[in-house]
């Protein structure tokens, strides 16, 4: 089955993800109004959200997680509706994520098996060449290399720069990252943003959720568009050209 293309957006200039007047249930908290949302290869976009479970819709609704009552969502020209399982699983291959909270490991695996899981499974690498890999990730975030301890033996601190590894390595399409600032330490949050220019360089589009205001305000950041999520809207404040 050959991709199905989204209504303006043509082969040569196709959006990494796209939301089309997509509306997602909420479940006991309603409904979304419709919502676009469109980054290409390189852009970064912050979206500035203090609802936990709102950015949680959006979020698994850029990465085909929801169904949505109305509208479309694409992933690399792909309509998450209508691709097949297989293709699906492949383009979510394609996703990094940091996570809003550390549930999201295995704990039966090990911390450097979790992150680990994704990329053995959804690229030709070797295992060895994705862990010297997230080791160099790992250290570029203060750690002095990924444990092999179990996820539930880290402090918070230590798991969410391993979770960062995972989020980065073998730099995805795309990197959802879900409240990753509010409490990170400053040394971390510049590893972060140079990590994100490293994605960007090599043509990754970065959806970045923040509920804190310092970096909400942080006009250094070399943003593409910004967004405001609230009442279950999506409002942009700003898009370059």
């Amino acid at each position: 089955m050959a991709p199905t293309e989204p209504d303006g957006v043509d082969a040569a200039g196709a959006a990494t993800v796209l939301l089309q007047q997509a509306r997602i249930d909420l479940g006991e908290h309603g409904i979304t109004t419709p919502i676009d949302l469109s980054l290409g290869p390189g852009d970064l976009a912050l979206v500035n959200c203090t609802d936990a479970d709102l950015g949680l819709a959006v979020a698994d609704a850029c990465s085909g997680l929801a169904d949505l009552l109305e509208g479309s969502a694409f992933f690399l020209r792909w309509n998450w509706a209508l691709a097949p399982a297989d293709e699906a699983n492949a383009l979510r291959g394609r996703i990094g994520r940091l996570f809003q909270t550390d549930g999201a490991w295995l704990p039966y695996l090990s911390v450097l098996d979790n992150v680990l899981l994704r990329p053995v499974h959804h690229t030709r690498r070797t295992e060895r060449e994705l862990a010297r890999d997230a080791a160099d990730l790992a250290r570029g975030f203060g750690l002095p290399g990924l444990p092999v301890s179990a996820p539930q033996d880290l402090d918070g601190g230590d798991l969410l720069r391993a979770a960062l590894v995972r989020a980065f390595l073998s730099w995805p399409s795309l990197i959802i990252l879900e409240q990753s600032s509010r409490g990170l330490p400053r040394d971390v949050l510049a590893a972060l943003v140079n990590t994100i220019r490293v994605a960007r360089d090599r043509g990754g589009a970065v959806l970045w959720f923040t509920a804190d205001p310092e970096l909400w305000q942080d006009t250094s950041l070399p943003l593409s568009a910004r967004y405001r999520l609230a009442g279950g809207a999506l409002s942009p404040m700003m898009r370059t050209p």
